[in-house]
């Protein structure tokens, strides 16, 4: 139990995976941090289910790497599907490494990867988790006061990774920027009990009469995502009738056990502020994704990674407060085109209007299939020059020693790479030798700060950071 007169450097608020990502981060770099989370313990329940190579990257930057692989596995890819059986769009199956070194897509129970998470805080002695402590009240001054229904807290900054209904965000007086969806959905999860010939990549049937979603997530275990239709009572889509009648196409009772029924209503909403002085959010309580993308989960994970070594800098003192305003610059359009792109893909799943839905699937008999991509955009303007390729991701290539880059770089740290004679000087950093005419400065997220030829521009820009 950690001393309620002791300051923290951060308080993080929830420890779903945004938040205890945040604290793995934190605890590398050694940053005295508290994590509060109301439930005294883990939440069973399955909720996301993908995230992409970025992401797995940020795990491996984390050490966690090893110890997902076992309870993860690489996505079968996806198809949206017409009633007539026309695949209109296609992710392809996840082989191989991609541009970050893993798998392009992973799928996962997220049990099983917030546990990994969590043992991941347990190694850092300077992560206090406080459970069952529930904050109840966010007074800010030159320190932040949290009373929570423990002991109260003090820290010089809080993030609130608290969800939809975060009380960080409320304390920083947020609105929200809604990108147009709000659509009631479904969500049943299953553990089978036989094998049947279910599809192995997810599937988005693209039905008028009810659109649904499957995903073969990991092991024995399925999701069915279907759509709420006018008519449609919440409190009775959940009963196990109502769920083995929507199944019947698929499954019938004794082929698989339910574990889960719940009607979300999937948002798209973006926070219009991500900071107010010493408060900050991060995952849902800054951002809100429908599915259809599968990277809800992820925007948080990019979120932890791209704050925790700014709060890093600004509360050892190597940089301003100034800094941390480019976690919201940078972040929020970034997010903003993954949303974007899942509003435009919901946007087809979801026409229910038999002849707009014909249109549609004639246009795309038409022009063929729709290749499906990992989105990888440019952050918006902040902690780089903003001269392309800077404010881009890295790419994370195997070096000629068979090591990963990232690997090679080691934790979560700045690192420059270029030709061997112009990294003298760069000693006190990471410095990679590569076959680049220019300097790269990465940053601990792996996105790029600057290029340039000339070593003085390269520590100029990190000077500033």
């Amino acid at each position: 139990m950690p001393d309620a007169e002791r300051i923290y450097e951060v308080a993080i608020v929830g420890y779903g995976p945004t938040g205890a990502t945040l604290a793995n981060l934190l605890g590398l770099l050694g940053v005295p941090t508290a994590v509060l989370e109301r439930e005294r313990s883990l939440v069973l329940q399955p909720r996301a289910v993908h995230f992409d190579g970025e992401v797995m990257r940020v795990f491996q930057t984390a050490g966690l790497a090893d110890a997902l692989l076992p309870r993860v596995r690489p996505s079968g890819g996806m198809r949206y599907v017409s009633p007539s059986g026309v695949v209109m769009i296609e992710r392809q199956p996840a082989v191989g490494e991609g541009p970050h070194g893993w798998a392009n897509n992973y799928l996962f129970h997220q049990p099983d990867l917030e546990n990994a998470l969590r043992d991941g805080v347990a190694r850092s002695p300077c992560v206090d988790v406080l459970k069952g402590c529930e904050v109840l009240e966010v007074e800010e001054s030159n320190i932040v006061r949290l009373r929570t229904t423990g002991p109260s807290i003090h820290a010089k900054f809080v993030v609130g990774c608290d969800g939809a209904r975060s009380i960080v965000r409320q304390a920083i007086g947020s609105e929200h920027e809604d990108l147009g969806l709000h659509q009631p959905w479904l969500v049943v999860d299953v553990v089978m009990e036989r094998d049947l010939d279910l599809p192995h990549p997810t599937v988005q049937y693209c039905d008028p009469a009810r659109p649904v979603t499957l995903v073969n997530v990991t092991g024995r275990r399925r999701r069915w995502e279907i759509m709420l239709m006018p008519g449609d009572v919440p409190e009775r889509m959940t009963q196990p009738e109502t769920v083995w009648r929507l199944l019947a196409p698929w499954i019938r009772p004794g082929d698989a056990r339910l574990e889960r029924s719940a009607v979300y209503t999937f948002h798209s909403l973006v926070a219009t502020r991500w900071r107010r002085g010493r408060l900050l959010i991060a995952g849902d309580a800054a951002h809100q994704t429908p599915p259809f993308l599968g990277q809800g989960m992820c925007a948080g994970i990019r979120d932890a990674a791209n704050l925790a070594w700014k709060l890093e800098r600004v509360v050892r003192g190597k940089a301003g407060e100034g800094l941390l305003d480019t976690y919201p610059s940078e972040r929020a359009p970034h997010a903003r085109q993954f949303i974007a792109e899942a509003v435009r893909l919901g946007g087809i799943l979801q026409t229910t209007d038999p002849a707009v839905a014909a249109e549609r699937d004639r246009r795309f008999v038409e022009t063929g299939k729709e290749e499906m991509v990992n989105l990888s955009p440019a952050l918006g303007p902040g902690a780089h020059t903003g001269v392309a390729p800077a404010g881009e991701i890295h790419p994370q290539p195997r070096l000629a020693d068979g090591r990963r880059l990232d690997d090679a770089i080691g934790g979560y740290r700045f690192a420059v790479l270029g030709p061997r004679e112009l990294l003298q000087g760069f000693e006190d950093l990471a410095s990679i030798p590569v076959e680049n005419r220019e300097l790269l400065l990465l940053r601990p997220d792996r996105y790029i700060a600057a290029v340039s030829r000339a070593p003085a521009e390269i520590r100029q820009t990190l000077q500033r950071m």
